[in-house]
Parts: structure tokens; sequence; C-alpha cells
């Protein structure tokens, strides 16, 4: 009788062991026998190996086996029938807290009378307690029969993205390849995100996630209201400091530092009133594309993974959304903070609203050293004012892991907290909040153009001047996807570029070459930005200007400081009578932006009589302005780490946008690379010239 295949398979310690394959008849046949006795005795066994045959050894092996993986699936099915059992007391329990908090007096409005609140809590509490111990079992169970956690989803790997090598040292260089092919391209003129879009969130994780969210949001009510001894003034600047440890122990996060041992925390708080109501704020907020537009300066990308629950409409309370958002400094040696984070908005009084955002560990994947940066509960307190204004409290709290060192020229403006604290989200949101309500304004001063602006024209302009700040935002930053190349040092930072093929609507087609550096100067924020904001001292460092000086032609105001403005420039004496300059100018107490492309005059008639500007080509270059953090509280570094030393300054980024050629195959040569290089660097000496710091 066949009794099957034979092989040969080594064991652990190398040696051959013969491995017995049964037969589909003698498979059947034992099968039979374990529904009618999983136990034979030692006749029926005997029997078996006669009809199959078998060993008897092999029968009993089998028997043993068959019944071991039997017990093992009547496990597996009693733990889902308890963990979907666990699942659904723990939604009611969270459904019953919920509704408690609810609860109010039919006769006076307030909350009953109670002298068992307390008791109750504490029950509460002790249930949660059980729930989660219940919960560790169950998941411990059935990881040892699944093989992973039961609530882990599949990994997400990253998107994949060709990078070009750029093999060059300074254009003098004789070993830069005098051609690179661009097939391969660093990254696309549309933004690349870390993660392609995750599986649903499963049912089971989603009161998991509402028990967080709900967490945070607790949290960061009592973070908003509350002071000494939780936070303090600094005595140099008067900004909220969190006191770690007092918070650690109201918090219960004691074990934190012992798991996170290299992070660095970043805590800070504000508040300001902003020109914009609280609905359409709250809108904005739970909108991931709306949120990068909001804050273009900050968020290099957005996007919204899930919305686990609406809320309720008109409101947004109760919305909960699971979301991601990178952020960054609008220099190229300044890494991004990416987090995939719950944000919860809640109304919890008539006319105020609290929006709360904590990190999750979602979409998972099995990186071996995955980022230890996280939120912990952050978010704002909103509350609507009678005149149109909302005023807002504002919460930053991360735990952040710095995996490269921070470049020496922004090292004190990141460990400041002033890069990604709650003053640089508010003075952007407030300077952003001027900025859409002076599109309600009409009327559009214009001079020598030969044109009559529409009631519309002045919102079709500040449209296209909005997507030109945005594009430059985008582009000059260390944002995912952005492979910069040093070329030359000019200074500690040198000259980087990237490339991409631009295929976007509103972008010249071709393949475009990106060339940024940064600097120090020892001169304060203001007046460079009103260096480089006044039209008259333009020709002091404008290369391309050929020394032909520049007039204003339009202005739109754009905030309540006069130096938030929209300009339309035109060159004298150039020649190019049919090409313009289009200029946005921003700045708050955060820092600056000067950003500018050159536009000819019949794209400039299409915007002025109202019609859609999205289609209009731009390419802008521009500044970026930052103050180096070293008077911020006295918690920036020592002199020793500036690279003068002395009194503060600013940080400056010069960033141009080139049309290397209209030809998706075009390649980087030689005589490109030393025309950017040269074209940085002549812009930097002439700024440090017409400023007075040529030896910086």
């Amino acid at each position: 009788m066949d009794s099957g295949d034979e092989q040969d398979v080594p064991d652990s310690q190398g040696r051959k062991k013969r491995y017995h394959r049964h037969t589909p008849r003698q498979i059947q046949e034992l099968e039979s026998m374990f529904k009618v006795c999983p136990h034979p005795d030692e006749k029926q066994r005997a029997q078996l190996s006669r009809d199959l045959g078998l060993e008897p050894r092999q029968i009993k092996f089998w028997f043993q086996n068959r019944r071991t993986q039997m017990k093992a699936q009547h496990e597996r099915a009693d733990n889902c029938l308890l963990r979907a059992e666990n699942d659904k007391i723990r939604c009611e329990n969270i459904a019953m807290r919920e509704a408690m908090k609810n609860v109010i007096c039919p006769s006076c409005g307030a909350p009953p009378a109670s002298d068992d609140s307390y008791f109750d809590e504490q029950k509460l509490r002790m249930e949660n307690a059980r729930l989660k111990e219940e919960l560790d079992r169950v998941s411990s169970l059935a990881s040892k029969y699944l093989g992973r956690p039961f609530t882990q989803l599949p990994p997400v790997q990253p998107l994949s993205v060709s990078s070009l090598d750029l093999s060059v040292g300074g254009y003098s260089n004789p070993g830069i390849s005098p051609s690179l092919d661009l097939d391969l391209l660093c990254r696309n003129s549309s933004s690349a995100f870390p993660y392609t879009f995750p599986a649903a969130v499963s049912e089971l994780e989603k009161p998991l996630m509402m028990e967080m969210a709900t967490g945070a949001m607790e949290e960061v009510i009592r973070l908003v209201q509350a002071d000494a001894p939780l936070w303090v003034k600094s005595g140099s600047d008067g900004r909220d400091i969190l006191q770690l440890e007092t918070y650690d122990r109201i918090f219960q996060r004691s074990n934190r530092q012992l798991r996170f041992p290299d992070t660095q925390t970043e805590a800070s708080r504000d508040s300001a009133l902003v020109f914009m109501n609280a609905t359409t704020l709250i809108d904005m907020f739970m909108d991931a594309s709306k949120w990068a537009e909001l804050f273009p300066t900050i968020v290099s990308k957005a996007r919204t993974f899930e919305v686990l629950a609406a809320g309720m409409a008109g409101s947004r309370s109760g919305s909960l959304i699971l979301m991601y958002e990178e952020l960054q400094v609008l220099s190229p040696v300044v890494p991004t903070r990416e987090f995939c984070f719950l944000r919860y908005c809640q109304q919890i009084e008539p006319h105020v609203w609290a929006v709360a955002d904590v990190s999750v560990d979602y979409p998972r994947d099995n990186q071996l050293a995955p980022s230890r940066s996280r939120k912990l509960p952050s978010g704002c307190l909103i509350e609507e004012m009678s005149n149109g204004y909302s005023k807002i409290t504002w919460v930053e709290h991360m735990e952040i892991e710095e995996k490269n060192p921070i470049h020496i020229l922004f090292r004190d403006l990141i460990n400041s907290g002033m890069a990604f604290g709650a003053q640089r989200w508010l003075t952007t949101l407030q300077r952003m909040c001027e900025r859409f309500a002076c599109l309600t304004i009409t009327g559009l001063p214009a001079r020598d153009l030969g044109v009559t602006p529409t009631p519309d024209g002045k919102k079709s302009m500040m449209k296209l001047a909005q997507r030109m700040v945005n594009n430059f935002c985008a582009n000059v930053g260390a944002a995912n996807g952005h492979k910069w190349t040093t070329l030359s040092g000019l200074n500690d930072v040198g000259v980087r570029v990237t490339l991409h093929k631009s295929t976007d609507a509103g972008q010249p087609n071709g393949v475009v070459l990106s060339a940024a550096t940064s600097i120090w100067l020892p001169i304060s924020t203001e007046r460079v930005f009103s260096f480089f904001k006044d039209e008259q001292t333009r020709t002091q460092w404008d290369v391309l200007a050929n020394g032909n000086t520049v007039q204003e032609v339009a202005h739109i105001t754009n905030g309540s400081h006069p130096g938030n403005c929209i300009s339309l420039l035109r060159g004298l004496n150039s020649g190019q009578n049919t090409m313009l300059i289009l200029q946005e100018c921003c700045t708050d107490a955060s820092g600056s932006v000067v950003v500018y492309s050159p536009i000819d005059l019949p794209a400039i008639n299409i915007v002025m009589s109202g019609e859609d500007p999205s289609y209009i080509p731009i390419l802008p270059s521009g500044f970026t302005i930052l103050p180096d953090g070293r008077s911020a509280g006295g918690q920036g570094a020592s002199s020793s780490s500036n690279p003068l030393g002395g009194s503060s300054g600013s940080l400056v980024t010069v960033a141009f946008q080139i049309l290397m050629s209209s030809l998706p195959s075009a390649k980087l040569n030689l005589e490109s690379v030393t025309t950017v290089n040269n074209l940085i660097g002549t812009t930097v000496q002439q700024i440090k010239a017409a400023l007075n710091c040529p030896d910086v």
C-alpha cells in the first residue's frame, strides 16, 4: 500500500531526518475515525495501522496533533466571542460616561446634585481599569494563536520616490558630471506623501481612538485653563512655561522619560484675537486641505486619512478625524516634523469650541527604528466674540526626536521653541485671517497699466499671489520628497539645489531647478524685511534687474501691518515693457516672507478683469526672514554657538526657481550648475554689502 512520499529534511543540528507525508486516503480514514473517537485505544490504533499501512506510533502522534489542533481552534473561537463582548461593554461604558457629562436638571438647567458622584466616578475608573486588563489578556491570547496582535493592520509601505544623484562639489570642481539624465528625478512637482492611503480603521479600533481623543480633549482643556503651578511666566519675555514635573504628576505620565530618554519636550501656550468667526475657523481646522492653505509657511503637507465621526452639521461638534501633517521651517537645512494624529472637535459651551490633537501609531509599519516624535495632547480653545473676532488660546506640546543634528545656524531658533511653538501658530493665523478679510474690500489702485480692474479683479489677483506664496513655501523647505544636493559652500550652509519635472497647471512645463542657501545677518528681522520690500532698494540685491530701477504700479493692502501687501512692479528703462513682477510681502512676529515672480502683461490683464488665474504660469523666487532665536527668553544657546557671537540677528534664506528647459528630457549640465551657483553667490554678496555686513 502506498504510504506517501518521504523526503530528507535537515533538522536544527544539520542532520537529516525522514519526513513522512500521509496520502489523501490515509488522512480521510484518520479524520473519519477522529470524528467517532478522538482518543482511540491500543487495539483501535493497531487496526488503523494494519488498514492504512502506517506504524502504530505514527497513528498515535497523528491523533495527538489533531487533538491539539482542535483545542486551539476552539480557543480561538472562544477568544473571538470574548473579544467582541469585551468591546461591546467598553463602547457602552464610554457612551454612558459621555451621557453622564451632558445630564442636566430639567428644573434649573444645572447638573443634578448627587452625594454619590465621587463614588460613581471611582466606580467608573475601576471598571475601566478592569476592562483594560481584560482587553490586554484577550490581546495576548489572540496574538498567541493568530501570530500578531488582533488590532494590528497590514504594513503600509512608503511611496517609492526615485532619486537623482548630483555628484557635484564646488562649481570649479572638475569632477562635476557634464550631463545628468533626468529620467530619474528627485521629486515631482506634485506633493508626495510618505504614506499611501491606509486601509480603513477597523471597527475594533474606533472605540479605542474615540477614548484616546476624549482623554486628549480633557487634557487640552485643563492645559488651556490652568495657571500656576502647571504654567509659570518666564521672567524675561513673559511666555508661559510648562512645569514638566507638575505636568507628569497631574496627568500621570511619570514613566515618559524612561520610555523616551533621547527625546526633547517642547511645550508652549499663547492667546490672541483673530478676525474670523469661530465656525469658519472650525471648518478650516477640520479640513486637511484648508488647514494647509491656512498655514502655508508651517504646514508643508496635510491629508485626512479617515473621518471617524462626522459630528453635528454646522458646528462640527463631535467630529473626529485621523490626519497626517508635515511641519516645516522655510529652509532646506531644517528637518521637517511628521505626525499622524487624531483631531477631535467638541463644542463645550455656547459659542465655545475646543480642538484637540494627539498622536497615534497609524499607519503602522515595520521600520526597525520608528520616529519617537509625537504630539502629546495639544490644541486650542476657540471663543466666538460678538464683533466678528474669535479669542483663541493655543497649546503646543510635543516630544521630539531629532534624527539628524540641527544645523548650527538654526539651533537656537529650534531649541528656543519659537520654530514650532504656539506663538508662531497664532501670529500666522492672525495674519492669514486679516488676509482673508481683505478679500471683501473693494477697489484696487492701478497706475499706467491701461486696464481698469473689475470688482473681482482684486480677488483674482490675491488668489494668484496666494498660489505664488504656497508654491514658494512648498519648494524652499526640506519637505518629504525633496532631495537637496550641496554645491559650493559660500557659507556653512552652502548652495543647495533640487530638480523636478513641472507638469502641474499654473507652472511652466519642463524641468525646474530650485536653488537655495541660508545665511545669518547681525541685523533685526524688521530691518531686513524692509530692505527686501522697498522697491527703491531692489537694484541693490536683484542681480537680474541689471541695475534698472522698478516702480510699484499696483498695491493691495493685505492686513493691518503696512508690510503685508501685494504689489505689481514694473521695471524702468529695461526695454521689456510687457513683463511685470508680482510680489507679495508677509510679516508677523514669527518671521517674514518676500515672494515674487515675473508675469507678462496679457496675464495681468486677465487677472485684473476677474478671470480665473489658476492656469497662469508662475515660477516664484524670494526670501524668508526668521529670528535667530537667541533673544527668546534667554533659551538660545550661548554666543559660542552663533557664527559671530554677540547680539541676536536674522536667518535669511535666499531661494530661486529657474526653468532649465521646456523639454522633459533635458539634462543638467555644468553650465546650469555654474550659473545658479554664481547667481546665488552674487545675490548673497550684494545683500551683505548693502546691509553693511560684508564680512559675515
